[in-house]
């Protein structure tokens, strides 16, 4: 498979350290990714330096490099204990809110990120948890793209374009196909292993810019379709949740 790459938990007081080192494995290869930036981030766990007092400059110079930019929630802020549609965590930002709220949050983070001068049509939902109102909100304030769900290619599901992440990585580096999935990193906690599977991979190419990810065509997601994903998913958590134990 071709493999795009997303980073996770941009903020202004992210661990520098480690996404500097990623983002030069990132530029040795000329691989341009997708990452998640908090518009508001009041998660004391993404508070590991000192702020960037150039934060939002630097972001917005990542962007006209060709990088890609989605709106990753409000605050990183789990309000409730229900995974959503793509139930791969036990919480979330927005699942279970009332659509009016949702919209207003997606508001403020687009209104947030418009004051930086970044504009993104595309949205990454903290621990990949959202539900119906999350779609109906996203579309009502201008979204129309999600990096989120399972599949070989871009779907369309509900008004949204989603754009999968892989399963199981094992499984996509062995795949000899040309079809495109994501591998999601978070730069916050990778450790050295994790460094030198990412220079062994990003050496290794058969690498997808993200922005190429996104001309993609998508197809048509079924309700059989989304329900499968939904099983998919809860089958993940599971497998997680007993390796963590053992």
């Amino acid at each position: 498979m071709r493999i795009a790459i997303r980073m996770d938990d941009i903020t202004p007081g992210m661990d520098w350290e480690k996404f500097g080192k990623i983002k030069g494995l990132l530029d040795e290869a000329d691989v341009l990714p997708l990452i998640g930036v908090v518009p508001d981030c009041k998660d004391p766990k993404l508070a590991i330096d000192p702020e960037r007092t150039d934060f939002w400059s630097y972001v917005k110079q990542l962007q006209e490099k060709g990088w890609t930019i989605a709106m990753h929630g409000l605050h990183h802020v789990y309000t409730t204990k229900d995974g959503g549609l793509f139930p791969l965590n036990r919480q979330s930002e927005y699942a279970s809110l009332p659509l009016e709220v949702q919209t207003s949050m997606i508001r403020e983070g687009k209104q947030i990120l418009a004051g930086h001068g970044i504009y993104t049509d595309l949205f990454m939902a903290p621990a990949h948890a959202y539900d119906e109102n999350t779609l109906q909100a996203l579309l009502a304030n201008g979204f129309t793209r999600m990096t989120d769900g399972y599949g070989r290619r871009p779907y369309r599901y509900r008004g949204m374009t989603f754009y999968p992440i892989s399963f199981d990585r094992g499984q996509c580096l062995k795949d000899t196909s040309d079809d495109p999935t994501t591998f999601v990193i978070h730069p916050n906690t990778m450790t050295e292993g994790e460094l030198s599977f990412y220079r062994d991979l990003f050496r290794r190419g058969n690498l997808l810019n993200y922005r190429d990810y996104l001309s993609m065509e998508p197809v048509e997601r079924t309700a059989a379709g989304a329900f499968l994903e939904h099983l998919q998913a809860l089958s993940k958590r599971t497998l997680v949740q007993v390796m963590a134990k053992r």
